[in-house]
């Protein structure tokens, strides 16, 4: 009679009902992670009047969550894969949770700028292994892209809810409860990821434990986060300086990759056109939709002269609209026209809105000047974001899907930080170089970021038309049974 004489390595699969439910709780923690990243953003006055931060030094209370955040986001992806993705994910939110208080319990700013670095720890855990296990519960390609569609617009809605949700619970029950709030669910959703999600057992670290790589990458990534955060408060010289250290620290760990035994990234996962390019585009699409968030909500609050609640508020459309088209048309818009051709729709939408914003007077309103570039805006990325993962993802091998989600997330971090610091800095220096100030200089300052916007988003348009066409950035799908046939003939040597 056969026998297995070794444990199989593949996770097992979940019951088909499950599956549904285990996508409920990665988005679950996603949303936590996400909701956190831009809940603080409408409290930092509130934070700075009771802490006593000065003004370089509030900026930290971001900084400090990003830099982790966006530093360890590839490490711990292949960590991830190497240990097993559920025990990261459920490692992760336990991090999370637990920083979440301290923050809320903070009476000082060393120990609130200490939690919020854990707290990018713990949403680097949680987050850089969601993509790769999404992928593994729904191998069908049409459902894969009704699970992205839901995926992203969960994480579409978290990043404007946070929001609206950092303002009314600022003007209501006090900044502290922003942080709080995560306790209750970060300790839901772990039950629910212990009981729902089906467990993998990993490769092994000693398939992958490349530890100077992991030194280097994270010092690397880390380092330009840092750079490009705190490029408006420092001058050019040590900018160019610390630029020039990061890209001596990328150029040390792609040698080390080339040449280790058990490397942490496989450079082959760079041959995949749609995975690269996929990558690049949002990098710069995500620099234009954050720029667009920031300053956007700076505009209606210095320009438009709204209160905390009330911005929050007017964002409520934008998430609303992005959940509603993602959740009814998304899957089906790609399934019918193929995830390129969505992509470049949403990023032609995304254009327009973005040229919209650049005409907005010192004397609009949110009715005629705002609101119709923020649908614009949702609608494009509606369609944009759930095209664009579906092509990063599929471009990766199944022993590389938490590297490829822990990437997938770090290229956002490093877009969204990008187009922060160049989109605020050339506001305010436009702002600044204009004689008499108020409120017609500071909407001069946001008009030319959002026209850099513009061109960072015609950027993303063109980069996907010429990079990610269909017989180009990657081969037609091939049925699992049809491609497991064929994985047969091949020797060990060519699957590796």
């Amino acid at each position: 009679m056969p026998f297995r004489t070794e444990p199989p390595s593949e996770p097992p699969v979940p019951r088909p009902y499950s599956r549904w439910a285990s996508l409920a709780v990665l988005c679950a923690g996603t949303l936590m992670t996400i909701l956190d990243g831009n809940i603080v953003t409408v409290a930092m006055p509130a934070i700075q009047s009771d802490l006593g931060f000065s003004g370089p030094g509030l900026a930290w209370v971001v900084n400090a969550y990003l830099i982790p955040f966006g530093g360890l986001l590839l490490l711990v992806g292949r960590l991830g894969d190497l240990v097993g993705r559920r025990r990261m994910f459920a490692a992760g939110l336990t991090v999370f949770t637990a920083a979440s208080v301290l923050c809320g319990v903070a009476t000082g700013r060393g120990l609130l700028v200490a939690a919020r670095a854990l707290q990018g720890v713990g949403g680097a855990m949680t987050s850089a292994v969601v993509l790769g296990m999404l992928i593994a519960l729904f191998p069908e390609p049409r459902e894969q892209a009704r699970a992205i569609a839901v995926f992203s617009a969960v994480g579409a809605a978290g990043g404007a809810l946070g929001t609206f949700l950092g303002g009314a619970l600022t003007q209501t029950v006090g900044w502290h409860w922003i942080f709080l709030i995560n306790l209750p669910i970060g300790v839901v959703a772990w039950l629910a990821a212990i009981r729902i999600l089906a467990p993998d057992r990993g490769v092994g670290l000693g398939k992958g434990a490349d530890y100077p790589g992991a030194t280097l990458v994270t010092g690397a990534l880390m380092l330009t986060v840092y750079t490009i955060v705190g490029a408006g408060d420092r001058n050019p010289g040590t900018t160019l300086a610390l630029a020039v250290l990061s890209l001596g620290l990328y150029v040390g760990f792609f040698l080390r990759q080339a040449r280790a035994a058990r490397p942490l990234l496989r450079l082959r996962l760079f041959r995949s056109r749609a995975l690269s390019g996929a990558n690049g585009v949002q990098i710069l699409m995500v620099a234009g939709m954050f720029g667009f968030q920031y300053i956007g909500a700076l505009y209606l609050q210095r320009v438009l002269g709204y209160s905390e609640l009330a911005t929050g508020t007017a964002f409520l459309p934008a998430p609303i609209a992005i959940g509603v088209l993602m959740l009814t048309l998304s899957a089906r818009t790609i399934a019918r026209f193929g995830p390129y051709r969505v992509l470049l729709a949403g990023l032609v939408l995304i254009t327009g809105g973005m040229a919209l914003l650049s005409r907005a007077p010192a004397d609009g309103s949110y009715v005629a000047d705002v609101l119709p570039a923020m649908l614009l805006l949702a609608a494009g990325f509606a369609a944009a974001m759930p095209a664009v993962t579906g092509l990063a993802m599929t471009g990766a091998r199944e022993e590389d899907a938490g590297l490829a989600s822990g990437l997938f997330n770090t290229t956002q971090v490093v877009g969204g930080s990008l187009g922060l610091a160049v989109l605020t800095t050339l506001a305010a220096s436009r702002t600044e170089r204009l004689a008499g100030g108020g409120a017609g200089a500071v909407a001069d300052g946001y008009r030319l970021a959002f026209t850099v916007a513009t061109g960072i988003a015609l950027a993303a348009l063109v980069l996907a038309a010429a990079i990610l066409r269909p017989g180009r950035a990657h081969a037609p799908h091939v049925s699992p049974a049809r491609s497991e046939r064929w994985t047969t003939r091949l020797s060990p040597r060519d699957r590796s």
